[in-house]
């Protein structure tokens, strides 16, 4: 009797932690003893923090060393980046609306715990009360032990002294003696830099139309590749013809080559041939008035140009003047003596 009232005594005592541990939020939402106290009315205020390093719910919060509340959740915020604490703080601490929260460790190797102050820079301002966000400006954390001792093994191993040691005795040598050149270059730097600046405008409005350039190709893009695939039968082609192109190629050098040689062969020839003409051409030239007048009279043969101005209608009006001499009678007896005609009659 006595071993089975023991057994389910056990069984009760088991069970709560064992439903406790199915999850961690389980875990951490057991009363702890020794926790600070809350009062009848806590509060909740969410604190941002760029980086919370290793603390846990059930952390306390400290107000000047005096544990006033405990860290309730911890959460990734909408960023992506930073994290989310909050905090229930007892009811009866006040403090003003624009506080500051600090991630600090109770010792070298201690717990982690957040430190709610008032800001040590800027005059206090309302009051913190439930719902208020402390955000990431006014939040930080202390540096951890082994940043500090990373940093002292840094300083202790030379590393980061010898390293500014020696870019300092590099950039002494490479400016030494060459003030007058890097003075130049600066120079043209501050040139360049304000033609940059003088003409932001048109580089702007180059960046804009390689915008419109690009969205163009972008909305003919299935254009584009079809041109493209249907270049690739051509490009076959070409490529199958290559040796037959290359061979035309060659005929052309050749053709250019046998050019070249008969035109240095027959070049005493051609000159002879041209000053032969020089003095047939000098002619032509100084004829050259006479030659639109002969041309006019060789279209309008045997009539001039003067001539063609009498044409009326479909006739030509001609003028003739005739000379004629005509003889004498013969003297008939007993016929009347008759006038005998003028030497020179006109008609028309």
């Amino acid at each position: 009797m006595r071993t089975r009232l023991r057994l389910a005594a056990a069984l009760l005592v088991v069970a709560p932690i064992a439903a406790g541990c199915g999850s961690v939020g389980g875990l951490y939402d057991m009363p702890l003893p020794g926790g600070a106290d809350l009062g009848d009315h806590p509060f909740r205020v969410t604190a941002q923090f760029r980086d919370v390093l290793d603390l846990v719910p059930q952390s306390g919060v400290k107000v000047g060393d005096v544990s006033v509340g405990r860290v309730e959740t911890i959460e990734l915020a909408p960023d992506g980046r930073t994290a989310l604490v909050t905090v229930v703080v007892n009811g009866s601490v006040s403090l003003p609306a624009n506080s500051v929260a600090r991630l600090r460790m109770s010792s070298v190797l201690g717990e982690k715990f957040i430190e709610l102050d008032a800001p040590p820079d800027d005059s206090p301002d309302g009051k913190l009360s439930e719902g208020d966000q402390i955000p990431l400006e006014r939040t930080d954390r202390n540096p951890q032990i082994e940043e500090v001792f990373g940093a002292l093994s840094l300083l202790l191993n030379g590393g980061g002294v010898g390293q500014l040691q020696q870019i300092t005795k590099e950039l002494n040598a490479a400016y030494g003696g060459n003030e007058e050149a890097i003075r130049s270059l600066l120079k043209n730097m501050n040139t360049f830099v304000s033609g940059l600046d003088a003409r932001k405008n048109e580089i702007t409005r180059a960046l804009d139309g390689m915008g419109k350039l690009a969205e163009s190709l972008g909305s003919r893009k299935e254009q584009i590749a079809n041109m493209i695939d249907n270049l690739t039968p051509g490009i076959e082609t070409l490529s199958q013809q290559r040796e037959k192109l290359v061979g035309m190629l060659g005929a052309l050098d050749m053709l250019s080559d046998v050019a070249v040689d008969t035109i240095q062969k027959s070049k005493d020839d051609m000159i002879a041939d041209l000053r032969a003409l020089e003095p047939t051409l000098r002619k032509l030239n100084e004829a050259g008035a006479e030659i639109p007048r002969a041309m006019e009279m060789l279209l309008t043969f045997p009539f001039p140009d003067s001539a063609l101005d009498a044409i009326k209608g479909d006739y030509l009006n001609t003028y003739l003047k005739l000379d004629a001499k005509v003889a004498p009678p013969p003297t008939i007896a007993g016929a009347p003596n008759l006038p005998l005609p003028s030497n020179e009659q006109g008609g028309r």
